[in-house]
């Protein structure tokens, strides 16, 4: 889109040919004695030792999963158990370079991930660091657990001890675990090793990591991310989302100098060979070899290449490399590692799918065995050193089982005295104005001399004016009302992002950007491909590392392709870190009008019904004006609907119209627009003007005077007013554009009878959409509740009208008629 980039015909059509580059596979051949040029002694024994504490954690919890004990302590563990025995030397040869600054993300068999990363971080950190970090991590309640086990005078002993014992009290869903056992084996992570969080939806770190990659290049932070997932997660959609999304064009094109070059982030694929029990090579993935897909990405071929995860020195070799490139802004990055599990996909895997044979023989290569033989013929250590660690290692791990086993140490959080536990980490509730007070805001122009907010500035804020409507092209309208908090926003939260499609040149389908990009580079405002799924995960990514996002679907139907994203990440990092994690990521997503059944659909009732996630829908600008500013203003991920039938609306409710000075939306706080004493009307989005044509009807031809009230926060939502209103008029109609199926305002007037049985004159009614696929524009008057259908509504089911004869709402048997036909 941007004017810059010029698509010439000629070259466009010019013939040629596309150019690939080999791609290295297993191309590392070093020797243990070349390699002592590179590494100490200790540090070859020490890769050596971080191998077998990665291999004895994961062997401890296969046996307690399979036998109920592990070396004499009997205990039981119900959660699940992907374990990556087996993988060890490439998880510990992956971290061995990185440090607390350098982010990993991982998957549901991610235990030496963490494992590694946090090894690696205490060599590196001094005594002084690592003290810090246990005493403030959780109030101490973690160090305190360990501190049980007996003294330990070497501290970064102590600080394997704490980071073993936390990762297995997390996963047995114990109370001082990393994140009091909310998370548990998939979700496990420890924030100051930069160990950030594991993912039990496969593939579903991609495109995290390629918001947190985002987050460090837009933020200028130290350290690049590395995202580890699986080869079959090369079957997924959002990861090749993310690859694209990490390589983008714009980033090397358009983005201006300082941040130009591709995101510094690693895909690293542990390439094990098999999902669950498909095999990916030769049967689910059409690739051959794994790392040829990088040359479907970038010209560059992502600087793919296939290395030998069973040597951890290859993966070291490799990680040189590459962090080489990703420091020079040349990334992303895709690594095949090749590597392999011992055990199954899970504990209850009986392996139906491969040969004992083949697991022998992978076996008889096993790094435990193989890098130990080379380090004794090589002269490194004496073969007696080896079985010193292996006992250590063994006698450590059992301390940490007892101890992660002993209730009396490790208690569970306690629901009887705490039943609102959970309930209490859905959201975090928290005013943070900006996410970086120490950062320098980047801008291309002052505030003030932005034509649109000139504009904004300028407009009358009230629809009506001497008693006489505002034209369009002067009234403060709902996309003003989104904008202007927005744009306002940019010059405080040095990290407020925004992105979605067609956001910056074009001003955003619906124009809520226009003017932005006279002042907002492009770091800060861009056009995303177009990703749902990338547009959402990166979002999280981004949030969940300390950025504010404000991100775009064009369409709410659009949700579909970022289910995942929306359902399963963005709604519940907060709750399952235990509130360790922020969530201030603000989802805006349009209802269409005119545009067809898989454009015109109002979904509030899925993601509703989705614990974790704020929902707003504004009808107002004086509503979305502070709904947006309180969005923007917290901590807690805020999806936002708009209907595309009232952006032109000016304010016609709020005493004084909407004011220039910021305010938020209080949560849950509904909005009367109307009073009245024999009927209460409830609304969702733009039903709201409707349901005052309705009223108005009512109330002229039949002296029925109706409260209209509109819900613009649906989650939460507070029913104090809805509950006195109803309790005064003792009659209620709930309207929206929703199908009438399923509805949110099913729930609220089911909630409404259980709270005002006594004052209902006549059961709650509800007035959605036809339950049918949304038909085309010209016939909206048959699909979607016009003002006749309250009317209707009221006459039919309520209370009679003088006069009145219902003609649209369904009688008892054509409701049961429809019901059985599926509409």
């Amino acid at each position: 889109m941007p004017k810059s980039l010029y698509v010439d015909p000629v070259a466009t059509r010019a013939p040629g040919k596309i150019h690939f580059e080999d791609i290295p596979v297993c191309a590392y051949n070093k020797t243990i004695a070349e390699e002592r040029a590179n590494f100490s002694d200790e540090d070859l024994v020490r890769i050596y030792r971080d191998i077998t504490i990665l291999r004895e954690f994961e062997n401890m919890l296969n046996l307690i999963k399979t036998q109920a004990s592990y070396n004499g302590i009997d205990t039981t563990y119900p959660g699940p158990a992907h374990l990556s025995l087996g993988q060890e030397a490439s998880c510990v040869g992956e971290a061995y370079l990185l440090d607390k600054d350098d982010y990993i993300f991982g998957s549901h068999r991610s235990h030496s991930e963490i494992l590694a990363k946090s090894l690696s971080c205490i060599e590196k950190m001094s005594d002084d660091e690592l003290m810090k970090v246990m005493e403030n991590f959780l109030g101490g309640k973690t160090l305190r657990a360990v501190e049980k086990f007996g003294k330990c005078d070497n501290v970064k002993e102590l600080a394997i001890r704490f980071v073993l014992y936390g990762t297995l009290a997390e996963i047995f869903a114990r109370e001082p675990g990393f994140h009091h056992g909310m998370g548990g084996s998939m979700h496990a992570f420890f924030l100051p090793f930069g160990v950030y969080p594991n993912n039990a939806i496969v593939g579903g770190s991609a495109t995290i990591s390629a918001g947190a990659a985002l987050y460090k290049k837009v933020n200028q932070k130290k350290g690049i991310v590395v995202c580890n997932i699986g080869d079959a997660s090369l079957g997924c959609g959002p990861v090749w989302e993310a690859f694209n999304f990490a390589a983008m064009d714009q980033l090397k094109t358009l983005w201006e100098e300082g941040m130009k070059g591709g995101l510094p982030v690693i895909f690293n694929i542990f390439n094990n060979s098999y999902g669950m029990g498909g095999q990916t090579r030769g049967e689910t993935m059409a690739y051959d070899l794994l790392a040829r897909i990088g040359a479907g990405i970038t010209p560059n071929q992502m600087h793919a290449e296939r290395i030998d995860g069973w040597n951890p020195l290859a993966v070291i070799d490799a990680y040189k490399r590459k962090l080489e490139l990703l420091k020079n802004n040349d990334g992303p990055v895709l690594l095949d590692v090749v590597t392999y599990r011992l055990l199954g996909h899970s504990t209850s895997d009986q392996n139906a799918y491969r040969t004992k044979e083949e697991i022998e023989d992978w076996r008889s290569y096993d790094p435990i065995i193989k890098y130990r033989q080379s380090l004794v013929e090589a002269g490194v250590a004496e073969d007696s050193k080896f079985e010193e660690i292996l006992k250590e290692t063994s006698e450590r791990m059992t301390m940490i089982c007892k101890a992660a086993s002993d209730k009396g140490i490790s208690p569970y959080v306690d629901f009887v005295k705490e039943p609102d536990y959970v309930a209490n980490l859905m959201f975090s509730n928290e005013t943070v104005r900006s996410m970086d007070p120490e950062g320098k805001v980047r801008v291309d122009t002052p505030k003030e001399e932005n034509s649109r907010w000139k504009s904004v500035q300028s407009k009358e804020r009230s629809a009506f004016k001497n008693g006489q409507p505002v034209s369009k092209m002067k009234v403060y309208n709902i996309r003003d009302a989104i904008f202007e908090p927005m744009f306002n926003k940019y010059y405080e939260d040095p990290t407020l992002i925004a992105y979605g499609e067609d956001v910056r040149d074009w001003g955003g389908a619906y124009a809520v950007y226009r003017g932005m990009m006279e002042s907002i580079p492009y770091s800060r405002l861009f056009n995303s491909p177009i990703s749902e799924a990338a547009i959402v995960g990166s979002g999280v990514g981004y949030a969940m590392c300390g950025g504010r996002a404000v991100i775009e679907l064009m369409y709410c139907d659009f949700i579909g392709r970022a289910g995942d994203e929306v359902f399963n990440q963005m709604s519940k990092w907060q709750a399952m870190s235990a509130g360790i994690l922020k969530m201030p990521l603000v989802l805006r997503v349009s209802v269409g009008a005119k545009y067809g059944a898989q454009h015109s659909q109002d979904w509030v009732a899925i993601v509703s019904h989705i614990p974790g996630l704020k929902v707003m829908f504004p009808a107002t600008p004086y509503e979305a004006k502070g709904i947006m500013q309180a969005a923007l203003n917290g901590t807690d991920p805020v999806i936002i609907f708009e209907s595309q039938r009232i952006y032109d609306k000016g304010e016609e409710f709020h005493e004084g119209g909407v004011p220039v000075e910021e305010y938020e939306w209080q949560p849950g706080a509904v909005n009367k627009v109307r009073d009245g004493k024999d009927l209460t009307i409830l609304t969702i989005g733009a039903t709201l003007y409707r349901a005052l044509d309705a009223a108005k009807e009512l109330s002229e031809k039949y002296g029925m005077e109706a409260d209209v009230i509109n819900m613009p926060s649906l989650v939460p939502l507070d029913y104090t007013d809805i509950i006195a209103s109803v309790k005064k008029t003792g009659r209620v109609v709930l309207a929206s554009d929703a199908c009438a199926r399923g509805s949110f305002l099913n729930d609220v007037a089911q909630n409404i009878s259980n709270l005002c049985f006594d004052y209902l004159d006549a059961p709650p009614v509800v007035v959605g959409a036809k339950n049918w696929i949304t038909p085309p524009y010209e016939f909206d008057e048959f699909f979607f509740p016009q003002a006749e259908w309250i009317v209707d509504a009221v006459s039919a089911k309520i209370v009679p009208l003088d006069g009145y004869v219902s003609k649209i709402t369904p009688t008892e048997a054509q409701f049961l008629k429809n019901a059985k036909a599926g509409v």
